[in-house]
């Protein structure tokens, strides 16, 4: 939590795995390997966007919490050996770096709210050249297959004359809705093998390259109001309102406590005194129910005697 003197930034983190199109989180308490793939649902809010119900956020302070996070979550990652590569990703992984700032100087109730994928996807692969068999197989036609779905989903979002864009044939493409195409600016860096024998899978790569440079971005800021500090706002508007309401039938004789009375009783005096306290300390939000001008002089006369005593 920071930023800049008129700026509160709050950064949240989150690593998501989809392996077998199962769903794992990578930074739970739960280890990878005990979770069922089920925990975490895939929600569409009224504006479209798309929230992961059940996933952990964690909130960092610096740099290093957030690269904690990142390591964290890589080492939990299923991995698998194959002709290529020793340590080949059999799942794609997606690292989320959540954003919430708000203003210190101007209202407080509206947040802008920010969030960055860092997307891994796992490579395709040619089984045959991989020499994929039984599990790394099943494996390879889920990311395989996923790849494929997510490729139909750029061609979609590129055709302008097309309605319907295909976000929820897997949980990848539904997860990235937010990512291509929209209110965002995608980046994509694309792996090549430059080597004759794998010619054939460096030129779909790089066809997807071309293809997802053709997506159409539009972004812009997304400015929300928070819900409940806007309603204590308001409560306690309403609140201050009574007050000013009760002070000024007190002025007008009108009823309520006289302006003029007896003076505090010590144990009155000491009630004040430990309110005051409270709110001097921030321990107290604020003074509630000031019915009257003598009532408020109590107030500002022990405040007088702590400072005093403070100095």
């Amino acid at each position: 939590m920071g930023g800049r003197f008129d700026t509160q930034i709050v950064v949240k983190v989150s690593y998501i795995e989809i392996y077998n199109e199962l769903l794992f989180d990578m930074l739970s308490n739960v280890p990878p390997h005990e979770q069922t793939g089920t925990g975490i649902s895939v929600l569409d809010d009224a504006k479209g966007e798309v929230h992961l119900k059940g996933l952990t956020m964690v909130t960092c302070k610096n740099e290093e919490e957030a690269l904690n996070c990142l390591f964290e979550g890589e080492t939990n990652r299923t991995t698998a050996d194959n002709l290529l590569n020793k340590a080949s990703s059999r799942s794609h992984a997606i690292f989320t770096i959540h954003l919430e700032s708000r203003s210190t100087i101007e209202t407080s109730e509206k947040v802008i709210h920010s969030q960055l994928n860092l997307v891994d996807l796992a490579g395709n692969e040619r089984t045959k050249k991989t020499g994929a068999a039984g599990l790394t197989l099943k494996e390879a036609s889920y990311i395989n297959r996923s790849l494929s779905y997510l490729e139909q989903v750029v061609v979609s979002t590129c055709d302008k004359k097309r309605e319907h864009v295909p976000y929820r044939q897997c949980k990848l493409t539904n997860i990235l809705k937010n990512s291509i195409g929209g209110n965002c600016k995608t980046i994509l860096i694309a792996n090549i093998f430059p080597e004759a024998q794998h010619l054939e899978e460096t030129l779909s790569t790089l066809r997807f390259a071309t293809r997802m440079r053709n997506v159409v971005n539009e972004s812009m800021v997304n400015e929300a109001l928070d819900q409940p500090l806007l309603i204590k706002k308001l409560e306690r508007e309403i609140r201050d309102l009574k007050q000013e309401l009760a002070l000024h039938d007190v002025l007008a004789s009108k009823g309520g406590q006289s302006a003029i009375g007896e003076p505090y009783t010590p144990e009155e005096q000491y009630q004040v005194q430990q309110t005051s306290q409270k709110y001097l300390a921030g321990e107290q939000e604020d003074i509630e129910s000031l019915t009257s001008v003598r009532q408020a002089n109590e107030f500002l006369m022990q405040m007088r005697n702590l400072f005093r005593k403070l100095k």
